[in-house]
């Protein structure tokens, strides 16, 4: 009986021992399934996550470029009016008949044309030469930068009254001036059909910074002239100076060309990146210099004009010399009051045409500097 109860016992204990391993590896193959599961969990989870935030930025991109897509502004054509004295059919009009050519530069060709209101307008004709900037990319820049253009508003500058663009041809219009330009007025100095006093052309060379100065620093974002020279300062009939072709240099590359002017500064030779309001003051020094002097900055009494620096190293050597006398135009020369205030100019004017552009004085201290020499 006790040999029965132990051999029973034995086969309980094998029994426990074979349930418990059994028991054991059963555990251990559902910890394994666990950690299985929670991995696969884990790793969808992330997947989503992923998924859903490549979707999320692709939807936003999406919506980004349908919302600027409307809000792109679309090319315009026909004529564009900032005026209220040029009726659009009016202009149209006009601009289809023939027209009058009143004078040409690198950047275009002027007309003048009378509006069927008997307004008499200027036209600038303008034709980008490089295919590339017959895009739709550029036609709308161009357009965005003329909008900018109009708004500009100074009693020195030419407002632009309204543009048209034609296939690859854009129509400035501006108000007609019919006593000229600088140059053509100086012309008329050199062949003495006119005699331009000091008092005048003064007045002039202040009119000119003051439109230099609302451009530096009224201006948001500043506006650069980048071309400025006399074919580009129209005159009224009191000599009141005026500016045109304002910022057009920015939107028309070919104009960024230093060769395309002998009035630009040194360092747009070497990069026109590096033009600044500093540059523009340059080429207003040069334009000081052909007041007082009367002379062409290509004339050859300067000697090489190869670059524009001739007439600015001629007036230079003689500051220097104490000889700043030698360089007024002889038919300015008068009373002594009027000569101390155009030796005071042409010191101005050396200082405007010093080669670094940190030496020169901004426009807004050019406008203290002119007034200061007479009252305006």
């Amino acid at each position: 009986m006790g040999t029965v109860l132990k051999l029973c016992f034995l086969c309980l204990q094998l029994i426990s021992v074979h349930c418990h391993g059994r028991i054991l590896k059963d555990d251990n193959s559902s910890s394994d399934q666990f950690k299985n599961r929670f991995q696969r969990i884990f790793l969808s989870i992330l997947f989503g996550m992923f998924t859903g935030l490549i979707c999320a930025l692709v939807f936003a991109w999406l919506v980004r470029s349908f919302v600027r897509y409307i809000n792109k502004a679309p090319i315009l054509k026909g004529p564009v009016v900032f005026s209220p004295k040029i009726p659009p059919k009016t202009l149209q009009s006009a601009l289809d008949n023939d027209t009058q050519l009143i004078g040409s530069s690198n950047s275009g060709k002027y007309f003048r044309t009378v509006l069927d209101n008997g307004l008499t307008v200027a036209v600038k004709r303008m034709e980008p030469g490089s295919p590339q900037l017959h895009t739709k990319s550029f036609k709308r820049r161009i357009q965005h930068e003329l909008e900018l253009i109009a708004g500009l508003r100074h009693r020195n500058l030419m407002s632009l009254r309204a543009y048209v663009r034609e296939s690859n041809t854009f129509f400035l219009v501006y108000d007609y001036v019919n006593s000229g330009s600088l140059e053509d007025v100086m012309n008329k100095v050199r062949e003495n059909q006119l005699q331009l006093t000091w008092e005048v052309r003064l007045r002039i060379a202040v009119g000119i910074v003051k439109a230099l100065q609302y451009l530096h620093f009224s201006c948001n974002p500043t506006v650069l002239h980048r071309n400025l020279k006399p074919t580009n300062v129209m005159l009224d009939a009191e000599f009141e100076p005026r500016l045109a072709d304002c910022g057009l240099a920015k939107i028309i590359p070919t104009l960024n060309l230093p060769a395309a002017s002998n009035y630009g500064p040194p360092e747009s030779f070497q990069s026109c990146s590096r033009y600044t309001d500093k540059s523009d003051v340059f080429s207003f020094g040069v334009i000081l210099g052909v007041l007082l002097t009367g002379k062409y900055p290509t004339d050859p009494f300067f000697g090489d004009t190869s670059t524009g620096g001739s007439l600015a190293c001629w007036l230079q050597r003689l500051q220097e010399a104490g000889d700043a006398r030698e360089a007024l135009d002889k038919s300015i020369l008068g009373e002594e009051v009027e000569e101390d205030e155009m030796l005071m100019a042409v010191k101005i004017a050396v200082v405007c045409l010093s080669d670094m552009p940190a030496d020169r004085p901004s426009s807004d201290e050019l406008v203290s500097m002119l007034t200061q020499l007479n009252s305006f």
